[in-house]
């Protein structure tokens, strides 16, 4: 597959656009393994994108007590879903608005380390100024 430089920020956010839960992986992390572990202590539901969809991680999240609830990609045939969880769904900006004050106040989306000490110093350096 060759050679991937990079590093993923996962977020768990609430309603209100706080921050619950962060795990940085390498870029080479598929999207659904880190959500086991940021899944934990949650209840209820979580929402997602198209890039959560996996039986297995809605299943392991099933038996913690956390229904995964995402959008289904457009060769698969649409899920009946309430009104309110597709109303929750709508709402992916909340996750995008702080995603982009991310890349833009501490330029995460630009950072040249090939290491996670260094990403995670420059993160960590950067995040002091926002908070």
């Amino acid at each position: 597959m060759g050679w991937f430089y990079g590093f993923k920020l996962h977020l768990v956010v609430n309603h209100h656009g706080e921050i619950v839960a962060a795990k940085v992986t390498t870029g080479n992390v598929h999207d659904t393994q880190p959500i086991r572990e940021l899944a934990e202590g949650l209840t209820d539901k979580l929402y997602g994108d198209k890039g959560y969809l996996s039986k297995d991680l809605e299943a392991d999240l099933l038996d913690k007590g956390v229904s995964l609830i995402t959008t289904v990609r457009k060769n698969m045939k649409a899920r009946a879903i309430s009104l309110w969880d597709r109303a929750m769904l709508s709402r992916r900006y909340i996750i995008e608005t702080i995603n982009d004050q991310l890349k833009n106040i501490s330029y995460i989306e630009h950072s040249r380390h090939r290491s996670m000490n260094g990403f995670m110093l420059n993160y960590s350096r950067d995040w002091s100024l926002i908070v």
